[in-house]
């Protein structure tokens, strides 16, 4: 059976919380103080703590230095004054959770049915470790660079506790996968995963898809619907692109964080629920929130615990294994065995992937389809330049630009972008294909260059003078 530790100076609480944590099937140990609770530390190795915030000899944070392997431990903090600031140290210390006195019986019930029976979870850590020795995965990302390494042992420490995760990177670099790899090492990994693109969706319809609505709320709306909080409750909320989210919901996305409640559309009917967020953005947040892009509040209430993806060209020793993990996928389901041609991966190697992994997938897809006997091309690369030619494979007449060494990456970015525009026809959807990116990453852009739809040919050329 689980061990639990409650900690807490009040009798009857502490007597409460024992009768229902036993109740739910855990053996269960008491302790009043700071001091009583490391002699049940010693005793008996817990897998959840109920701590109380305040203490006769201190705070039930001062224990989060006795626990042994602590980010194995589900540690709850309990406290009747709770605030954003005392949460969010909670967690950064490596609380799983915290909640406020009077206890809520659903949600530490919740919280409970979330801690792992024998360990199930160190187990599985334990047999990812083994797999990223072996052939370079851990879960669901592949890689084993220094960089890569950094990743997983922070996914490691996070996943198994409730912290409000911040993931950062470049478009392409895999931002969502990480998310899906940490709610599959999570406690809530047998509850829905549900990821929403905040700039994907119209700032008209987001609040309706976030919250959900009464029937009857506005015209139209003939039935209730439930929004992703409730569609995700007991799992995770993967909210990308969390900067393009507008500012209105942003207040009410803080307020859900904070209170774990919301109100659906045409309804003052509070709503619990118990979801795990994490947010990614491939924006400088900091520089977001300078721009008023992001409410400084949520920035923080969201920056738990930052975790940074690095480009795919800064980590070069990966290219390989992702390259041929890519192919080994496209050979299973086509019932192949294509293999790349010589010095195809060294040439790889020394392109720079602007558009991360999401660029590299769809280049290795492309030469999958145009590959013959000789195998699977790699991007043609001209010495005196940067990158040119990286789709030759699929078209050996494919046109070409020339970006000498030592051009800003933006420039270089702006210029390929705006001549496989113009090699497009001016078709967004064919020119993203051709970047591997996506869309709604090519529209991004061309607005940042002043390029909007109804601009002509001659307007883009215009738009490339002007930098």
């Amino acid at each position: 059976m689980s061990h639990a530790l409650i900690v807490d100076d009040d009798d009857n609480t502490r007597e409460a919380l024992t009768a229902l944590i036993a109740a739910e099937g855990f053996t269960t140990a008491a302790a009043g103080s700071v001091a009583e609770a490391r002699i049940q530390l010693v005793r008996q190795r817990p897998d959840v703590v109920l701590m109380d915030l305040r203490l006769p000899d201190g705070s039930g944070m001062d224990l989060f230095g006795d626990l042994e392997d602590p980010a194995s431990i589900e540690t709850i903090l309990i406290t009747g004054h709770a605030s954003v600031e005392t949460a969010v140290e909670a967690l950064r210390l490596g609380a799983s959770d915290y909640l406020t006195k009077p206890v809520n019986t659903q949600r530490l019930k919740t919280v409970l049915s979330r801690v792992p029976r024998n360990g199930e979870l160190r187990a599985e850590l334990g047999a990812l470790r083994d797999e990223l020795k072996r052939v370079g995965r851990f879960g669901r990302l592949v890689g084993r660079s220094p960089q890569m390494q950094e990743v997983y042992e922070k996914i490691a420490r996070v996943a198994p506790t409730e912290a409000t995760v911040l993931v950062l990177g470049e478009s392409g670099t895999g931002k969502e996968i990480v998310a899906r790899t940490i709610h599959d090492l999570s406690r809530r990994r047998g509850h829905p995963f549900l990821a929403i693109n905040c700039g994907a969706i119209s700032p008209n319809l987001i609040e309706n898809e976030m919250f959900g609505h009464e029937r009857g709320s506005y015209t139209g709306a003939d039935r209730q619907h439930k929004g992703y909080f409730e569609q995700a409750n007991g799992g995770t909320l993967f909210l990308d692109e969390i900067t393009e989210m507008p500012m209105e919901l942003q207040v009410r996305l803080l307020r859900v964080l904070e209170t774990g409640t919301f109100m659906r559309i045409g309804t003052s009917r509070t709503i619990e629920t118990d979801v795990r967020i994490i947010a990614a953005t491939n924006r400088d947040p900091r520089e977001a929130v300078r721009a008023g892009k992001l409410r400084e509040d949520l920035y923080h209430r969201l920056n738990v615990f930052p975790l940074e993806i690095a480009p795919l060209r800064d980590r070069g020793e990966d290219i390989e294994l992702i390259a041929s993990h890519f192919l080994d996928e496209m050979n299973e389901a086509c019932g192949t065995r294509k293999k790349f041609a010589p010095g195809a991966i060294a040439r790889m190697k020394q392109y720079p992937w602007p558009g991360n992994v999401r660029e590299l997938k769809n280049y290795i897809h492309r030469v999958f389809i145009m590959a013959g006997e000789q195998g699977l091309e790699g991007p043609t690369l001209d010495a005196e330049t940067t990158s040119v030619r990286p789709y030759a494979a699929a078209s050996s007449s494919a046109p070409a630009i020339t970006v000498p060494l030592g051009t800003p990456l933006s420039v270089a970015a702006r210029e390929l972008i705006l001549s496989t525009l113009e090699h497009c026809g001016g078709e967004r959807k064919r020119t993203a294909e051709m970047l591997g990116i996506c869309t709604k990453t090519l529209y991004n852009r061309l607005r940042e260059y002043g390029i909007r739809e109804e601009h002509n040919r001659s307007g883009m050329g215009d738009a490339s003078r002007a930098s």
